[in-house]
């Protein structure tokens, strides 16, 4: 039955839904991920910028990459050339870049609808934007339940035995010391708090990604004279044009939009619940950072495992070799046996971090129901509970269940961002209208927005007036030119 559900909700009615609104919302923005692409680094450069006791908006990135990168980004990958081919690596580009503009919308929403803490942080996400934007308390509480069991209990524990699972093979390490020791350090981080989970992805998730995106950059210059025919294998088997994948176009748009969907999250409603916890000028602002997190995810690091994979010649069609085990034997072929150890310990990093961020959302998830710091400690004691049991278990059927309740998620989530839409392209145009006018940081001033159901103590009406950009002199401009 969960596999039937699966097939519908991921092999059909996702793909179509997901496909459709980025495409729609895309047009629709005129195609906001690209008119902002080069303003990303700018804002990311200003994200570095924090006030005191507050998480700034490069932290709030370092999160959802910290989510978005995961087991996916190194197995899920090959399980996609695996089944779909060489093209399905095109498709899984075109996803990320038509998903950024949703995880443009979707994360501006949960800035503009978040509502601001006693202890001088912030909340927000879906259920909040449901709640105060459309006013559906029982549709924000169903999801507030879906994203409790899938990321905060399920996923938890799948990804607990993946990685007690990948040292096991490697190491010969035994699983239950594995779940002990993850058990241990992510009770540090996540009894800190959010500023301490923000912290400890400010130091990891660069390195894990760097080193990752280096690798796969040492094996591209080892093999510089292949990369061109490797980039036309991947555009011609995506539309049936090479020979030896002509008839695997419909399996390589398929894996290649699932894959990459699974993996950038965009749209699902997770990256959302992180987004709104970033202190920033504008929402808008928030939203053209979280569009460079799915350019990371699938354009970098996918991409990186990708060429690994096809430029090590260790792929060949019809092979069974399939999961982390090509990824890994890909590598070694590349930099010899050290390298299985380097991608056990690249799943390792991915997979910790995923657990930290699957935590917060299922936190954040809770703190929807009720604050009080009793319920916490039970949900947290819980959550390291089920990251011991997992690590020591068979979880297929606990990953198809948790497949299931994510599917639902995203579709209620879909709805949401649909019905919202003309409010956050209200909010699109607010910033836009600012740029114009050549205000390199908009601000948001709520007193524009007196009719939505926003959290003045958030967003407070009349803020400082930006400064706009003073046009240059006549005859500096004509040497510029």
């Amino acid at each position: 039955m969960l596999d039937i559900l699966n097939d519908f909700l991921w092999g059909k009615l996702l793909i179509v839904v997901l496909v459709g609104l980025g495409l729609f919302f895309s047009i629709s923005s005129r195609f906001v991920q690209f008119r902002y692409f080069s303003d990303m680094f700018r804002i990311f450069g200003q994200a570095l910028q924090r006030k005191e006791g507050q998480l700034s908006s490069f932290q709030a990135l370092m999160l959802s990459v910290a989510g978005r990168v995961g087991a996916g980004n190194i197995a899920g990958v090959a399980v996609a050339i695996m089944l779909g081919g060489p093209g399905a690596v095109f498709w899984m580009w075109v996803v990320a870049l038509l998903g950024m503009a949703t995880s443009y919308f979707e994360c501006s929403l949960a800035q503009l609808y978040k509502r601001r803490e006693a202890d001088g942080t912030y909340r927000g996400g879906p259920a909040f934007y449901i709640l105060h934007g459309l006013g559906l308390r029982w549709l924000a509480v169903v999801f507030s339940i879906l994203l409790l069991v899938t990321f905060g209990f399920g996923f938890n524990a799948v990804q607990s035995f993946t990685v007690a699972t990948s040292l096991h093979d490697t190491f010969g390490l035994p699983t239950w010391i594995s779940g002990v020791a993850l058990v241990g350090v992510i009770g540090l981080i996540v009894f800190g708090g959010i500023k301490r989970i923000a912290s400890m992805a400010d130091v990891l998730v660069p390195i894990m990604a760097g080193s990752y995106i280096a690798m796969a950059l040492f094996v591209l210059g080892s093999n510089i004279s292949e990369v061109p025919a490797t980039l036309a294998l991947i555009v011609k088997s995506a539309f049936g044009l090479e020979p030896a994948f002509a008839g695997g176009i419909g399996a390589a748009i398929l894996m290649g939009v699932k894959r990459g969907l699974f993996s950038n999250e965009a749209g699902l409603g997770s990256a959302p619940n992180v987004a709104a916890v970033a202190e920033v000028k504008h929402p808008a602002a928030q939203g053209i950072v979280q569009s460079l997190s799915v350019f990371i995810d699938t354009l970098l690091v996918c991409t990186s495992t990708a060429l690994i994979i096809l430029l090590s010649g260790v792929y060949q069609p019809g092979s069974e070799m399939a999961g982390v085990v090509l990824t890994q034997t890909a590598l070694a072929a590349e930099v010899g046996e050290w390298g299985r150890v380097f991608v056990s310990m690249a799943l390792l990093l991915f997979v910790f971090t995923t657990l930290v961020y699957n935590y917060y959302l299922g936190e954040n998830a809770l703190s929807f129901f009720s604050t009080k710091r009793p319920l916490l400690i039970v949900y947290r004691v819980l959550v390291m509970a089920l990251v011991l049991w997992g690590s020591m278990q068979d979880l297929s059927t606990v990953f198809g269940f948790a497949d299931v309740t994510m599917g639902l998620l995203a579709l209620v989530n879909l709805v949401a961002l649909t019905l919202l839409f003309k409010v956050g392209k209200r909010l699109m145009h607010d910033y836009d209208a600012q740029v114009k006018a050549g205000i390199e940081s908009p601000v948001f001033d709520a007193a524009k927005f007196a009719d939505l159901d926003l959290d003045r103590a958030a967003w407070p009406t009349n803020p400082a007036a930006p400064t706009p950009v003073a046009e240059p002199v006549a005859g500096l401009a004509q040497s510029h030119r």
